[in-house]
């Protein structure tokens, strides 16, 4: 006989490293790459240029930036998710996992 309070818990979401955050900006990075006009946005706003992309690309920081990048257009952010079949939420928390922790005075 089965309880009929009985409720199966929802599947818990693995809980987003700083290794996953910074794999979620790389294919941020490769979306940007995959458009000339996108990528060259970024590039200029960034201040990052080609022949450095490779060395801060290697740096949290500048992973940061580039999900700081990705959340400051929600049309672009929404883009990427849909394309990555990633949830938003899942994006901020990335970019909260990079990014430096604020200064409290």
């Amino acid at each position: 006989m089965q309880n009929p309070n009985f409720r199966v818990a929802p599947a818990k979401q693995p809980k987003l490293t700083k290794s996953g955050a910074e794999t979620i900006a790389i294919e941020v990075l490769a979306f940007l790459a995959k458009d000339p006009a996108r990528f060259e946005c970024f590039l200029a706003l960034s201040g990052a240029g080609l022949d450095n992309l490779r060395a801060a690309a290697a740096e949290p920081l500048f992973l940061a930036a580039v999900l700081d990048h990705l959340a400051s257009d929600e049309g672009l952010l929404l883009a990427f998710a849909a394309q990555a079949k990633q949830n938003p939420e899942e994006i901020a928390k990335a970019r909260e996992l990079l990014s430096p922790p604020s200064e409290t005075p």
